[in-house]
């Protein structure tokens, strides 16, 4: 009897061992949102609640992705596509508020920012790890995927913004690292919204 994850990539999304990886990735992201929130409110910053929203967010639409597993191929493409529109949301909303950010300077406390961002690091290689077997498949395996490496990435810039922002003691190194991650949502969401469209199509044409 074959092993659940030798099934073909197009069938990834039904095996159990991809099923038990989400659970871990969406309760670890919960997990560590609660706890980045309240520290946040305890370090009186905006970063570090934004960041945690933005783990929350991801618990959430990794839950999402779960609750897609059963679907047919019309609704999971539908699911991904309600992600990429989400992850294009949040990719402008944080251009946004960086922009009005250049307008009002106010220097973060470079140590809490690198603490909780070596914290979130830790806690995005860990869900990037999980999914590593598991990033092939439709455009609802693929997006989940996404969201984990995105959060990975994001988390090595705001260290690296951290140190920047103790070395110069201003806030634009903050801000950059917040444009580039803008733009690298965006980026994932035009690759999502694409390939959720294209397994639409396809789900038509069977």
């Amino acid at each position: 009897m074959p092993d659940d994850d030798d099934l073909p990539k197009d069938l990834a999304h039904i095996t159990p061992a991809y099923k038990r990886a989400l659970w871990v990735v969406v309760l670890i992201n919960v997990g560590y949102g609660l706890a980045e929130m309240i520290g946040g409110f305890l370090a009186d910053s905006q970063a570090l609640k934004a960041d945690a929203l933005d783990f929350l967010g991801d618990g959430s639409i990794t839950f999402l992705g779960l609750l897609a597993i059963g679907w047919g191929l019309k609704l999971r493409a539908r699911s991904a596509l309600l992600q990429g529109i989400f992850l294009g949301v949040m990719g402008i909303a944080v251009l946004g508020y960086t922009i009005y950010r250049t307008q009002v300077l106010h220097v973060p406390e470079a140590g809490m920012m690198g603490v909780f961002g070596f914290g979130a690091l830790l806690i995005n290689v860990l869900a990037v790890i999980i999914l590593l077997p598991h990033r092939k498949g439709d455009a609802n395996v693929r997006a989940v995927w996404l969201f984990s490496r995105n959060d990975a990435l994001g988390n090595i810039l705001v260290i690296v913004g951290a140190g920047f922002v103790f070395l110069t003691g201003t806030s634009y190194p903050d801000l950059i690292v917040a444009g580039i991650i803008a733009s690298l949502f965006l980026q994932s969401s035009f690759s999502i919204i694409k390939d959720a469209r294209n397994d639409l199509k396809q789900s038509k044409s069977t």
